[in-house]
C-alpha cells in the first residue's frame, strides 16, 4: 500500500514545471476586450483613410 505521507515528503516539483510557470505568468497577454478595441480602431483608421482617399 502507498504511504501518502512518505511520498508528500519525498516530493519535489519539476523545475521545469516552475519556469513554465514563471513565464506563463510575466507574459502580457490580451484579452479579447483589447483584440476587439484594436480591430475597431483598425477599422476606424481604415475608414478615416478611404474617406480622405475619395475626396
Amino acid at each position: 500500500m502507498i504511504n501518502f505521507e512518505n511520498e508528500l515528503k519525498k516530493f519535489r516539483p519539476s523545475l521545469e514545471i516552475e519556469d513554465a510557470e514563471e513565464i506563463i505568468y510575466n507574459q502580457d497577454l490580451d484579452d479579447m476586450a483589447d483584440v476587439l478595441v484594436s480591430l475597431l480602431k483598425d477599422a476606424k483608421a481604415e475608414e478615416m483613410g478611404r474617406q480622405t482617399r475619395s475626396r
